[in-house]
């Protein structure tokens, strides 16, 4: 049996790819972390190949590499995890930090859900569907989390910035995570 996917006392879990992002600050003190957000990222949109997605979060996309590129290229944004199309685990930021992942947004009426919650990246977009790999990874990640912080809800993207985000889009199943809200219902 492999081993599970530990988060460590710095926030990084342990069988994560690291790549550090600048794009990351303190979170507010008194905050916990509650909220895991799931989002889906592409680039280009429904590309999926390449070091693109790691560039944009690193501050290295080269607006010349595609046209889409020169609108995105000066956006300081990060996540805490991506999980890529092959089920493989990169982190950027420690869970311990506030990545930029969630911009203007809000859940259960308290703004700036990046100062409490850990946003994971999904390869993938609107409109394909997910991999197996990466719902065994996802589920793996949050089931972690939730040991380790005192999570209370699993949202989409577009839970918490409705009028901004369609992610993780209409192709995610969120029955294909549910024990992971069952673990949060027996932990709370």
């Amino acid at each position: 049996m492999l081993s599970p996917i530990v988060i460590n006392d710095a926030g990084f879990a342990n069988k994560a790819k690291i790549i550090l992002s600048p794009n990351f600050d303190s979170r507010p003190s008194k905050s916990d972390i509650n909220l895991i957000v799931i989002h889906n990222i592409s680039l280009p949109p429904r590309i999926y190949e390449g070091n693109n997605i790691i560039d944009l979060f690193t501050n290295k996309l080269n607006p010349e590499n595609h046209e889409y590129f020169k609108s995105i290229s000066d956006l300081k944004v990060s996540s805490h995890f991506l999980i890529r199309r092959d089920g493989s685990l990169f982190q950027f930021v420690s869970c311990l930090d506030r990545a930029w992942h969630a911009g203007e947004s809000c859940w259960n009426q308290i703004n700036n859900c990046n100062d409490f919650s850990i946003g994971i990246e999904l390869e993938g977009s609107d409109y394909d569907t997910f991999e197996t790999k990466q719902y065994s990874c996802l589920k793996e990640l949050i089931q972690s989390l939730i040991n380790v912080y005192p999570i209370k809800d699993i949202v989409g993207h577009s839970d918490i910035a409705p009028s901004r985000k369609t992610d993780p889009g209409p192709y995610f199943e969120w029955d294909k995570i549910n024990n992971c809200f069952d673990q949060l219902i027996n932990k709370n």
